[in-house]
């Protein structure tokens, strides 16, 4: 029986599956798992993007708009979580009977069938772990499987593909849709106070990763972050094998970094230490201390797996950040211009403490959007120190993402709560005017980051151009 013929079977994945959403970073790498697995697929998004463009090139149908017509004849339809239920195709195909797969329910049902799967979860730094590791299995020639939750150039998307064996996959925490997979080893990064408009309270946060790690079997392996005071909690609390790694060494980490150097542009050289020894030398091509926590994370998954120090430090060198996190854009007049996915104050305090002032000694020019109305509310609107570093912080109008605006809270709040802390931010309410006031103010030497996940990084662009 074939890999195909399995899923069907077993998982009701059948027929051609059509994907709803294929565009997005997780979406592209499940219709490509699928069609390496023999099955016939296709999908439909809103737009151009670079990854319906790479499954093009891969000879996968993409339908740029939503149309009844696109799912008539498939067997499975699956849908990201971004698409409610009475979009046309979803209609569709409940009109014609076709079973109907969320996103993280088909990538629960894909984990089932490696005989390793490992989960890389965390509030933060998730997408650039599992990355390194796909680059490391690329070096180290491993043969995995690697799901990642962004672009990566090396990848040419988010996917690796490779044997039925080891697969690694981001494990996202937004709505619990982590609880779907089958993890065999569980890597935590940190554990924080996001998605508050799902969760409600911090103590669910922290009970929905505990029940991730519940979701192993009893001979697996937890892997944890002892930096962060949450995850040396939930450590505690398992009887399981558990591998640790962290930065400071008061809280005993099996692997931790010495001898740390920086270079010109911030990025990190250490030495990779394995409980007292010395294991050898490694160098980064990304800024910050926050990779380099990263940088060890997936150095202490690949040593679990067999795979030998010489590879990763072979791997890692060759690492460049993945999309839209500390991305370099380009200068305008001596100004350079980053962006950063941040979007909650811990990302945001490791962009600016860990990178910014790394890359520069001149001012720090911060844009900040926030992406949703609730994390406002939840998140920036008192004790927000995380733009301390920065020189000025101009702060355009909030990016709704999912939400409508009630009026309950404006961008000009979070910028009174940013005031309270460190008096360094200004409301400026569309992004041509912030490009007229860094026009005005930024001189050579300056840097420009852009902070969030909505569409800042499309309008940071126009300061360069």
């Amino acid at each position: 029986m074939t890999n195909s013929e399995n899923l069907q079977t077993e998982k009701k994945i059948a027929g051609r599956v059509h994907f709803i959403g294929i565009g997005g970073c997780s979406m592209n790498g499940l219709a490509q798992i699928l069609r390496d697995r023999g099955f016939e697929v296709q999908g439909s998004d809103r737009n151009v993007s670079p990854f319906t463009e790479r499954l093009t090139e891969l000879g996968v149908p993409v339908f740029i708009g939503h149309d009844v017509k696109n799912v008539e004849g498939c067997g499975t339809v699956i849908y990201s979580a971004a698409i409610p239920a009475d979009n046309p195709e979803r209609v569709r195909a409940r009109e014609l009977g076709i079973p109907e797969i969320e996103r993280s329910e088909a990538l629960g049902m894909i984990s089932e069938r490696y005989a390793d799967v490992i989960g890389i979860a965390g509030c933060h730094g998730k997408t650039t772990i599992t990355s390194m590791l796909a680059l490391i299995s690329e070096i180290a020639d491993s043969n995995a499987t690697v799901h990642v939750g962004g672009m990566v150039d090396f990848l040419g998307g988010g996917i690796r593909l490779g044997s039925d064996e080891l697969f690694i996959t981001e494990a996202c925490e937004y709505v619990e849709s982590f609880l779907t997979l089958h993890p065999t080893v569980v890597l935590i990064n940190n554990i924080d106070n996001d998605h508050l408009d799902y969760f409600k309270t911090f103590d669910n946060i922290v009970n929905a990763f505990r029940k991730f790690v519940l979701r192993m079997p009893e001979n697996g392996l937890l892997i944890g972050c002892t930096d962060d005071e949450h995850v040396r909690a939930l450590l505690d609390e398992f009887a399981l094998k558990k591998l640790t790694y962290g930065i400071d060494t008061a809280f005993c980490p099996d692997y931790y970094p010495a001898s740390i150097e920086y270079n010109g542009l911030g990025c990190p050289a250490f030495d990779l230490m394995h409980r007292g020894e010395r294991l050898g030398r490694i160098e980064l091509n990304v800024p910050g201390r926050h990779n380099m926590l990263n940088a060890v994370a997936a150095a202490t998954v690949a040593l679990s797996h067999g795979v030998s120090f010489e590879d990763i430090a072979r791997a890692l060198p060759e690492f460049h950040s993945v999309k839209r996190r500390f991305e370099y854009y380009g200068e305008r007049g001596g100004v350079k211009v980053f962006h950063d996915y941040a979007h909650h104050p811990a990302e945001i305090r490791a962009a600016m403490d860990s990178a910014v002032r790394t890359c520069t000694d001149g001012r720090v020019f911060v844009v900040f959007q926030c992406n949703s109305y609730t994390r406002a509310k939840t998140l920036f609107l008192k004790d927000v120190d995380c733009f301390k570093t920065a020189n000025e912080v101009l702060v355009p109008d909030i990016y709704p993402g999912r939400e409508k605006n009630d009026g309950s809270v404006h961008a000009r709040d979070m910028v009174d709560a940013i005031n309270r802390e460190s008096n360094n931010a200004k409301y400026i309410a569309t992004f041509e005017e912030i490009n007229d006031y860094l026009k005005k103010n930024a001189r050579e030497g300056d840097l420009v980051l852009t902070l969030g996940s909505g569409d800042v990084y499309i309008q940071s662009k126009l300061f360069i151009k």
